[in-house]
């Protein structure tokens, strides 16, 4: 199951990629793909490779111009083979088993990573082959041309793992292979010290030196950097002396050259650095030492250097040890630049997570309306209609409903969302104040008002005022407010300046105002101005299908905010609240499942843990019969009959809901029922 994939776009190698079992790997142009291609004909998202019935597949992912494997266009899934040339706009990439099949023709002998004429030819016909590979040493049947034996087959590559038969490989063999072993390292450290010590160890471990560091600039340093500001990020010794340190002349030029040399140095001259953060001692006497400096780069900017040296004079460094150095620092350079993307990617999504949950406690807690029942959705729908235009809007349903939360999704869904929604309730501020907070103030304009204020109208310029319990407002408010509705500039308390807004009204109550217009309590002409579109919230009732959606929602709302683990409710705690009346709406039920989840003693909520009143609905009446003009004196053994009566005809005989409307017990109804005479009966039609 061991494969990679080798990337090569134009003429060059980029990059080596092991497919892992379990898990996809996707390339395209996005910089969120696992492997991305600088390619403007790729697609942001272009083609995914997955491991699945044993076989590693390809899959294109809807690109505009296509998945190629050789000289054919994916169609569907293609089952992939060692060999096979995949082509993605103007890049290649090609999947093999063995990393020895993509370097065989001497990939880390070119110091530019180039690849030979030779090296094309063998992967275009690798790529044009499709026969699988049989067990080793057995003769391919039906193949044409004669016999062809397999002679040795690998399920696992010795690149990766020191081996103890590398001394027989070419140099350059040698050298690929513990590059590649050593980007793959690489890849898994986690921060730049380790990346740095793990980058020294390889090159002590396939260079003629005996000590060296990797020195880096700081992550905020100057441009160009000083080289007296580069920090020792990882050192080692294998003698006696400690680590000595690069002389700054020659930092300097590799600094400023960008290219790595080698160099005769005495060492001694300089304050040693211990290797594990001791404190200095200066070199018993001078030793010459043969010096391989290289520069960390990636691109035109130099993130440090590496630093070796021996001192032993029949072992040094010699002129082809600097390709492999510099490779190395290449290949340490892109490791910490993709350490500095991580880090900053990571850094830009905790800050903007930070910012949406600055904004949800700016929105308040609930920022979408929950649950799935048709009356639900008739409003969503009235939402979506009205949210577009600029009407004002009526929003009318008991207390608790969640007006505000419509209102909400009103302005968010508005071409007005990029500016403020501003709430008032006109219930909790008397006349003089209310004026004020809508209308804003002059500096002296009573007393108390040391300063200007601006008002909530001006406030909302450019975005939605919703004004919950508009029935409350005064007649003498109300004249002042309709003449802003339709139009007009407003004035500040105490001044005489007209101030134009452009402000979209939204307007909530649980009044009648029909009523309250015929009681002369609301004015006529502002009932018609804000009634442009009503939107009629359901009380919780009218949706007891929503119940059981909305107690879960606030379940897992507080379960997260007190830190309880709570796993749902019972049977029996679900069976109550379908049957509650729910007098307080939304409202009541978050405030009973925060107070069950506060008292809640099992893993469960039950009935025993919700609190609920025995107060009667706002939208239920107070009369037991039908209103006459006429009274008639009743016992109150026939008034009990009688309300019994009315309401398990409106309930449709469900006697579990007739109990708890009524307060009793089932048992007690019962016998009430056995004891009146009460037949079952169809509500009346209306």
């Amino acid at each position: 199951m061991l494969a990679y994939l080798v990337i090569r776009e134009g003429s060059k190698y980029s990059d080596v990629r092991r497919l892992t079992p379990g898990k996809s790997l996707i390339i395209g142009r996005a910089p969120t793909c696992d492997v991305v291609l600088g390619d403007q004909r790729c697609s942001r998202q272009h083609a995914e490779v997955f491991f699945a019935d044993g076989a590693w597949r390809l899959r294109d992912l809807g690109s505009r111009n296509g998945t190629g494997v050789g000289t054919t266009i994916l169609q569907g899934e293609h089952v992939l083979r060692p060999g096979d040339l995949i082509r993605l706009g103007r890049s290649q990439v090609v999947f093999v088993k063995e990393l020895a099949e993509a370097f065989r023709d001497g990939l880390a002998s070119s110091s530019a990573g180039a690849v030979k004429g030779s090296s094309d030819e063998t992967l275009q016909e690798a790529a044009a082959s499709r026969e699988p590979m049989p067990s080793a040493g057995r003769p391919l049947e039906g193949s044409k041309g004669g016999s062809t034996r397999i002679m040795h087959r690998r399920d696992r590559t010795r690149f990766l793992e020191p081996q103890a038969g590398e001394d027989g490989l070419p140099r350059g063999g040698t050298a690929a292979t513990q590059l590649c072993r050593l980007a793959f390292e690489l890849a898994t450290c986690a921060d730049e010290g380790a990346l740095a010590n793990k980058a020294l160890a390889g090159l002590l471990e396939s260079l003629p030196v005996d000590g060296g560091a990797v020195l880096l600039f700081p992550a905020s340093g100057e441009a160009p950097p000083e080289p007296s500001r580069l920090e020792i990020a990882a050192s080692q010794s294998r003698t006696s002396r400690a680590y000595q340190r690069v002389s700054p002349s020659l930092a300097a030029a590799v600094v400023a050259d960008g290219e790595a040399v080698l160099a005769r140095n005495v060492l001694g001259d300089t304050a040693a650095v211990g290797t594990s953060g001791g404190s200095a001692s200066q070199s018993d006497e001078p030793v010459e030492s043969a010096v391989l400096c290289a520069p960390i780069k990636h691109g035109q900017r130099v993130l440090g250097v590496v630093h070796l040296y021996s001192t032993q004079p029949d072992r040094g460094p010699e002129p082809d040890d600097l390709d492999f150095a510099l490779a190395v620092a290449e290949t340490l350079a892109v490791a910490l630049e993709n350490l500095g993307q991580r880090r900053r990617l990571a850094d830009d999504l905790h800050r903007v997570q930070d910012q949406n949950e600055e904004l949800r406690e700016q929105l308040g807690a609930q920022s979408e309306i929950v649950g799935r029942s048709p009356v639900l959705a008739k409003v969503r729908s009235q939402i979506a209609r009205v949210a577009a235009t600029n009407a004002t809007v009526l929003i009318r349903g008991e207390s608790g409903v969640g007006k505000e939360l419509v209102a909400r999704a009103l302005h968010l869904a508005s071409a007005r969302r990029d500016k403020l929604l501003v709430c008032l309730n006109c219930a909790a501020l008397t006349e003089s104040l209310l004026e004020s907070e809508l209308f804003g103030h002059e500096r002296g304009a009573f007393t108390g008002a040391t300063e200007r204020k601006i008002g909530k109208f001006e406030t909302a310029h450019g975005g939605t005022l919703f004004l919950d319990e508009i029935g409350e407002m005064s007649p003498h408010l109300q004249a002042k407010f309709l003449r802003v509705v339709e139009g007009h500039a407003l004035e500040r308390v105490g001044g005489s300046e007209p101030v134009r807004v452009d402000v979209r009204v939204i307007a909530a109550t649980n009044r009648d105002l029909e009523k309250e217009v015929e009681k002369g309590n609301f004015r006529r002409d502002l009932y018609f101005r804000l009634r442009v579109v009503e939107i009629a919230v359901p009380g919780l009732r009218k949706r007891p299908e929503d119940i059981p959606i909305l107690a879960n929602h606030f379940l897992d709302q507080f379960c997260r905010e007190t830190g309880r683990r709570i796993r749902g409710f019972t049977p029996d705690a679900l069976e109550q609240m379908r049957l509650y009346r729910w007098p307080g709406n939304v409202r009541e039920l978050k405030n009973v499942i925060e107070r069950a989840v506060v008292l809640c003693e099992g893993p469960q909520i039950d009935a025993s843990d919700l609190m609920l009143s025995k107060l009667p609905t706002s939208g239920e009446t107070n009369e037991l019969t039908v209103p006459t003009d006429d009274f008639t004196p009743l016992t109150l053994e026939e008034l009990e009959r009688r309300h019994i009566r009315a309401t398990l005809i409106a309930t449709g005989w469900n006697k579990s809901q007739t109990a708890q409307i009524l307060g009793i017990e089932r048992s007690t109804l019962d016998r009430k029922i056995r004891r009146y005479g009460l037949k079952r009966e169809l509500p009346l039609a209306r």
